[in-house]
């Protein structure tokens, strides 16, 4: 009896047609919505853990708080310079720290002009050997810089993939930055940070003198003694830094992260996102409720008259109930089905552009099996209760008024 019921469902479905696929059309997109955005979250999840690979649970970063870097250097209002780093360095609980630099310049290859970006390597061996642990770079080719490497670079995986100068950069190769020349002597392996994967290291040195930088700092990395007690000693070097500086608290033009901190902000931001697109979701999902209950308050009318004649031959009123239901939970289980596979469609694409566009592959797309099966029965179950009213409408016929019509 059961097969009959969904053999008379699926007849009806698919004698409207056109009607019943533009039915699903909120299904789709309230489905396609949610599941684009959690397949890829736990990529994006991922990029963003990569991207803060430089910093480590016992380092803390102080930069000042409006820097901002563009060709051929950066801007703050207020930079980091010695007297900072002295400062820092006072603090009980500081084990070391190491000042950095981070511009942008311009760089020549093959007769092709383009913009990089430069990251100082410190002039102390083991301050030199911190850098390269937190960043956590391997070297594809060559070799890693050394403190005294004058005239010479070390390059990030993207320029050896990308035709940015026609051809891939080697060790080996004569660059220019700010028209002067460079030998590279090491390109890293590609890493989940594209930071790094676009960086170009020279001395602390060379970058001075090349961009012609004075007693001034775009970054200091700072290593604690505990790192339990991380978020301690950042609030004291805020409250040093302000006191020197004679600012009040949040008027501060410098700014103290941890990786918690950093990380924290970030998955605030996504928390955003995430709330903004499940309530597109569920606005859609409501729709393509509404538009479900409306095809089935629209199919007794058309069908009343096959109603009486079912009741005519024995047909209960439980039967009526039963088709009916089964053909509104059919259009929101073929439209959670249909939405689902969508949504792992966009993710897919939005995954493909968003590693062209960084030119690394850091996005991921993960298929959630739970999810999946999560969103095409939630769809199921909004069909369902979708069409409960025009089925106890339908059921409820009487049958003389019902042949009559």
């Amino acid at each position: 009896m059961l097969s009959d019921y969904f053999s008379l469902a699926l007849g009806n479905l698919k004698h409207r047609g056109v009607r019943s696929w533009l039915t699903m059309l909120g299904i789709f997109i309230g489905i396609a919505a949610v599941v684009s955005l959690i397949s890829l979250g736990q990529g994006l999840e991922t990029a963003i853990t990569g991207q803060f690979s430089t910093l480590s649970v016992d380092k803390l970063v102080v930069q000042s708080a409006s820097t901002s870097f563009g060709p051929p250097g950066s801007f703050a209002v207020r930079k980091l310079n010695e007297h900072d780093v002295d400062l820092i360095k006072s603090i009980q609980g500081v084990k070391d720290v190491i000042p950095r630099l981070l511009r942008i310049s311009k760089i020549e290859y093959n007769k092709i002009a383009s913009f990089g970006y430069l990251g100082s390597l410190p002039d102390n061996q083991e301050q030199a050997d911190i850098v390269y642990e937190s960043m956590n770079v391997k070297v594809a080719s060559g070799r890693l810089m050394e403190p005294d490497d004058y005239g010479k670079v070390v390059l990030g995986s993207n320029y050896v993939k990308s035709d940015v100068f026609g051809k891939p950069l080697r060790v080996g190769s004569k660059i220019k930055i700010q028209d002067k020349e460079f030998e590279v002597i090491g390109i890293l392996k590609e890493s989940s940070s594209f930071q790094i994967n676009l960086v170009i290291i020279m001395t602390e040195k060379d970058m001075k003198d090349l961009l012609n930088i004075g007693d001034e700092t775009d970054m200091i990395v700072v290593l604690v003694t505990d790192k339990n007690r991380i978020n301690d000693i950042a609030t004291n070097i805020e409250n040093k830094m302000r006191k020197d500086r004679n600012e009040k608290v949040g008027e501060e033009d410098f700014s103290v992260q941890s990786p918690e901190k950093a990380l924290g902000a970030v998955n605030t931001i996504l928390n955003i996102i995430n709330l903004i697109v499940s309530g597109i979701a569920a606005i859609s999902l409501l729709v393509g409720g509404i538009g479900i209950m409306n095809t089935m308050y629209t199919s007794v009318l058309e069908r009343t008259k096959e109603i009486g004649v079912m009741k005519a031959v024995g047909g209960q009123n439980k039967d009526i109930l039963s088709i009916f239901l089964i053909e509104s939970s059919l259009l929101g289980l073929v439209g959670g089905i249909v939405g689902a596979l969508i949504g792992l469609g966009l993710a897919f694409v939005a995954s493909i552009g968003a590693n062209a566009a960084l030119g690394v592959t850091i996005m991921t797309v993960q298929i959630s099996w739970p999810l999946l099966l999560a969103s095409v029965g939630f769809s199921l179950v909004i069909g369902l209760f979708s069409g409960i009213l025009p089925a106890i409408q339908a059921s409820k016929l009487n049958i003389v008024d019902a042949i009559r019509k």
